[in-house]
C-alpha cells in the first residue's frame, strides 16, 4: 500500500500514532499482557497500521465508547476502533466495518417478553450502555418503552440486576456470559441491529481517511481479521 505524504501527515501529526481503544468492549480489546501493552483484535490492528506507515504507536485507553469517540472527534487520537453510527459519522471519518457484532436483548427468569418485538411497549424499561454504538440505534428507533442508561457495559448489567428492569440490551456474546450468571434469563431469538466496528478519523482527515478505507479493503483481503479474532479466542462476531 503506498502512502500519500498528505496522509502521512494526517496520520501522525505528532509524529507517532496514536490509537484510542475502548476497554468497555471485551471482544476487541481483552486485559492487558504482564507488561501492560494492548491485546486483542483492536490493539493487533492497530500495531499493523503503524507497521505498514513505518511509526510509533501510542495507546490510548478509554472505558466508554462515548469517550473514544469525543477524543477521536477532537482530534486526540489519529485512530479510534470503534463502532461506525450514523450519529458519530457526522464528526467521524469511518471506513467500512472490519467486523460487526450482533445485538439482542436479554429478560429476567419469568419474564411475559418472548421476542424482540414486545419489547417496545409501555411500562417496559430497558437498561443499556450510555452513548454505546446500539444505546444510539435504540435512541432512534425505540417509541414506547424506556431507555435506563448506565455507565459501560457492566454498569448496565448491574442497573438491570439492582433495578429489576424489564431488559437489558447489549452485545450478544456478552448477554450469554451474563446469562449464565442470571438462572433463568433468557437471550431473545434474532438480533435488534449488529455494531459495525470500524476504524474512525477526525472528519477533517479526508486523506488519512482515504488510506484507512484501503488498509480496511486490504483486511478483507487478507483474511487478517479472522486470522487476529482465532488467535485471541474471540466467538460470537460476524468478519466482514
Amino acid at each position: 500500500m503506498q502512502i500519500s505524504p498528505a496522509a502521512r501527515a494526517e496520520l501522525t501529526p505528532s509524529g507517532k500514532l496514536r490509537v484510542g481503544l475502548n476497554y468497555g468492549n471485551f471482544l476487541l480489546v481483552l486485559k492487558d499482557g504482564p507488561g501492560g501493552e494492548p491485546r486483542g483484535i483492536a490493539p493487533d490492528l492497530g500495531r499493523e497500521l503503524g507497521k505498514r506507515l513505518g511509526v510509533g504507536i501510542e495507546f490510548l485507553k478509554f472505558e466508554q465508547a462515548g469517550k473514544l469517540a469525543d477524543a477521536v472527534k477532537d482530534g486526540k487520537c489519529d485512530v479510534g476502533f470503534l463502532g461506525a453510527e450514523p450519529q458519530r459519522a457526522n464528526e467521524i471519518a469511518f471506513t467500512p466495518a472490519y467486523l460487526e457484532i450482533p445485538v439482542t436483548f436479554l429478560v429476567p427468569a419469568g419474564s411475559p417478553i418472548r421476542s424482540i418485538a414486545e419489547v417496545d411497549r409501555e411500562g417496559v424499561r430497558i437498561a443499556v450502555a450510555d452513548r454505546s454504538a446500539y444505546d444510539l440505534f435504540l435512541t432512534r428507533n425505540v417509541k414506547k418503552a424506556q431507555l435506563v442508561r448506565a455507565q459501560g457495559i457492566d454498569g448496565s448489567y448491574e442497573l438491570f440486576v439492582r433495578e429489576k428492569l424489564d431488559v437489558l440490551a447489549g452485545l450478544k456474546p456478552r448477554l450469554a456470559s451474563d446469562a449464565e450468571k442470571l438462572p433463568g434469563s433468557r437471550i431473545l431469538e434474532g438480533q435488534i441491529t449488529g455494531v459495525q466496528q470500524a476504524v474512525g478519523t477526525p472528519k477533517a482527515r479526508s486523506a488519512a481517511a482515504a488510506f484507512l478505507n484501503e488498509f480496511v479493503a486490504d483486511l478483507h483481503k487478507s483474511g487478517l481479521v479472522k486470522k487476529i479474532a482465532a488467535e485471541h479466542g474471540v466467538r460470537g462476531v460476524v468478519v466482514k
